[in-house]
């Protein structure tokens, strides 16, 4: 991959990175009843959460198209693939630790280690992911079933009801979002640069801050929350 397509991913990347910080950001002031929201009913934050995990996914999509456009490095991929779990691992003790009746048990990091996977047997493919990746966003917004509330099958997703916990991602309609990254990082980086919607003259400062957010997206992840959480704590708890 050139380095004008990682400024251009890791750009939109280190977008998603801020939207993240500031969603929990309120929702840790809310936790310490500094303020009040309602982030399961709300329309507003409902879709402000739904933004940041598609803008999240889409890239996943796009990454890995670009990743495996000309072969799969299997050993970086285990690698990235082992982190991944490493830390999904993390979440879910963490979460435990904190919010022991709605701990995390698939939220992004789960999904993200399985779509990576499965997204493996469809890089190959063009209007297929188009499609597929269509279905399925429409069948998680439309489409439900009792079977799939049992607990088993949470990760799948079409449920009547959201389970009880802090982060859920399933894999319908999520699933298609990653298909949807993939069909654009096709559509838009089959030439020798990134669209034109995608480049910046030079590289200002704020861009260069934000390609360094994307590029390190993972640890910020990982890090941002208990810096938050243990400062609103000495400072409320």
């Amino acid at each position: 991959m050139s380095a004008a397509r990682y400024v251009a991913v890791d750009g939109l990347r280190g977008v998603a990175v801020v939207l993240m910080v500031i969603y929990h950001f309120m929702f840790d002031l809310d936790y310490f009843g500094r303020v009040e929201i309602d982030f399961n009913n709300d329309p507003a934050w409902l879709g402000f959460r739904a933004l940041i995990v598609s803008l999240f996914l889409g890239l996943v999509g796009v990454s890995l198209h670009l990743a495996t456009r000309h072969g799969i490095d299997r050993a970086a991929f285990g690698r990235r693939l082992a982190l991944l779990i490493f830390n999904a691992a993390l979440v879910s003790i963490g979460s435990y630790m904190i919010f022991p009746d709605s701990m995390i048990y698939f939220g992004i990091l789960h999904f993200i280690a399985v779509a990576s996977v499965l997204g493996l047997l469809l890089t190959g493919f063009y209007w297929l992911n188009l499609v597929l990746g269509s279905g399925l966003v429409l069948a998680g917004m439309f489409l439900q079933h009792p079977f799939f509330d049992h607990p088993m099958l949470h990760w799948v997703g079409l449920m009547t009801h959201k389970p009880v916990t802090e982060d859920y991602v399933p894999l319908v309609p999520w699933f298609g979002v990653v298909l949807l990254g993939m069909f654009l990082g096709r559509h838009f980086f089959a030439g020798g640069r990134p669209p034109s919607f995608l480049r910046w003259p030079g590289e200002p400062p704020a861009m260069r801050a934000l390609t360094l957010m994307g590029r390190h997206s993972l640890l910020i992840y990982m890090l941002h929350q208990p810096i938050l959480i243990g400062a609103m704590f000495l400072l409320w708890g």
